[in-house]
């Protein structure tokens, strides 16, 4: 099963580069992308899973309506974006549940960061998302965890796919980097290999990036970004289709472990 997902935020990633961007900004730009990316799905027949902070769900009624009303799954992201309490995890699926008339059961932290299961599992989710099982400099090394699902504390993780043996990432930044050729000889080697994918995008890739005064973004988070990630994405999906992948949200995929 192809496990896509996407990370739907305040877009505040400009803070990390030393710029500035109005809430509004924050709120417009993933709004702008998330709009691309149901039209995609859409016009693919696919379902996804977003994972949605409360603040962009109470800023975005709308969007939350329509994921909802196309058989797409909301899970949690947070309270926030960039601050994180412990009672945010309980806080933020009671308003994503109030928002959405829906079910939450499913958790990413944001930047894929640890995050206590013990709590997790008391705010009562079902599965968990936020490792990457691999090195990345300055954010995680993570090639001690499993690369495959597993259960800890009661709480189903299943981490973002990476390959076997070696371990590449296959996230959102090798989706933009790598050609397009290689990254889909990846998926094919892992999904052969798992039987699954699980990969997480966010919208603001599908916006245009490339203002450098503006994002203070390096090239290799603005390359392939705006129209030409759409267009990736359009020809990715129609690849996994012609291979007879099957698409679900993680609340399919919980169903085929049981």
């Amino acid at each position: 099963m192809v496990l896509l997902s996407f990370d739907i935020e305040e877009f505040d990633m400009p803070f990390e580069y030393g710029k500035t961007i109005s809430f509004d900004d924050q709120i417009n730009i993933s709004r702008a992308g998330t709009i691309i990316i149901l039209d995609l799905l859409k016009k693919h027949v696919v379902t996804a899973t977003f994972f949605c902070t409360a603040t962009f769900a109470k800023s975005a009624p709308d969007i939350i309506k329509r994921i909802i009303a196309e058989n797409h799954e909301l899970a949690s992201h947070g309270y926030y974006h960039s601050d994180f309490k412990v009672a945010h995890l309980l806080e933020s699926k009671q308003e994503l549940e109030r928002i959405s008339n829906s079910e939450v059961i499913g958790f990413r932290m944001p930047r894929m960061m640890p995050v206590d299961e013990q709590e997790v599992a008391k705010a009562g989710y079902i599965y968990n998302t936020s490792i990457n099982p691999t090195y990345l400099p300055g954010r995680y090394n993570n090639f001690s965890v499993p690369r495959t699902f597993f259960k800890q504390m009661g709480v189903l993780q299943v981490p973002a796919s990476v390959t076997p043996i070696i371990r590449l990432p296959l996230f959102w930044l090798a989706f933009h980097n790598y050609p397009l050729s290689i990254y889909k000889a990846l998926c094919k080697w892992t999904y052969n290999t798992d039987d699954y994918l699980n990969l997480y995008f966010h919208p603001w890739e599908f916006t245009d990036l490339n203002d450098k005064q503006r994002f203070g973004f390096p090239s290799y988070v603005t390359k392939n970004c705006g129209s030409q990630m759409k267009n990736r994405m359009d020809a990715y999906i129609t690849w996994l289709k012609s291979k007879n992948y099957n698409f679900g949200t993680f609340k399919d995929f919980l169903k085929t472990l049981n």
